[in-house]
């Protein structure tokens, strides 16, 4: 992404400029919300998300000062807001009267005609990944899915480089053992 293009819509919208901000949601809604879906594993959670990020933007944009690219900053509050809602979620299911599974994800007709073999592949990673803890989860993500590096991942979330190695190797492995005793 373009840094000085950053640059200049921050100032924009801290002049006054309403029309910066709708730049910034253009460039980034999108990538908030795929963000959010593989941390959250459905539609109406990473909608929930996105919205709240683009609310927390809106509201703290003025306060924005660059130490880090808007990006980075806008990625923060995304994986902060995935995390808490994954938390909240844990806590409900921890403190629910039945154990029915209520998640639900909406398809349309051609999800299900997708090949099922990767649609089946898929749902194994997604259910090995919601198996995992949320840390490990977001280094993991990070990782394969945004294809950050870990000095990237580090800015973001304030982690060392060697804490988040030692994260992702545990995850790797979990997840490894995970597919090898269901193949066996």
């Amino acid at each position: 992404m373009n840094k000085d293009n950053d640059f200049e819509l921050v100032n924009r919208f801290k002049a006054g400029d309403e029309t910066a901000f709708n730049e910034i949601v253009r460039k980034y809604q999108k990538r908030i919300y795929w963000h959010a879906r593989q941390m959250l594993g459905n539609h109406l959670d990473a909608d929930e998300v996105t919205q709240q990020v683009l609310i927390v933007i809106y509201e703290k944009l003025h306060t924005f000062n660059f130490q880090s690219s808007l990006f980075t900053w806008i990625y923060r509050i995304a994986t902060t807001r995935s995390l808490n809602l994954l938390k909240r979620k844990n806590i409900k299911r921890f403190f629910s009267i039945d154990d029915e599974d209520t998640d639900f994800d909406l398809k349309s007709e051609t999800d299900i005609i997708k090949d099922l073999d990767n649609k089946q592949k898929l749902e194994k990673l997604e259910k090995m990944l919601n198996k995992l803890p949320p840390k490990q989860k977001q280094v993991f993500i990070m990782r394969n899915f945004d294809e950050f590096s870990y000095e990237e991942i580090s800015q973001i979330t304030g982690k060392s480089v060697g804490g988040l190695k030692a994260t992702y190797f545990h995850a790797i492995k979990k997840i490894t053992e995970w597919m090898n005793y269901e193949i066996e």
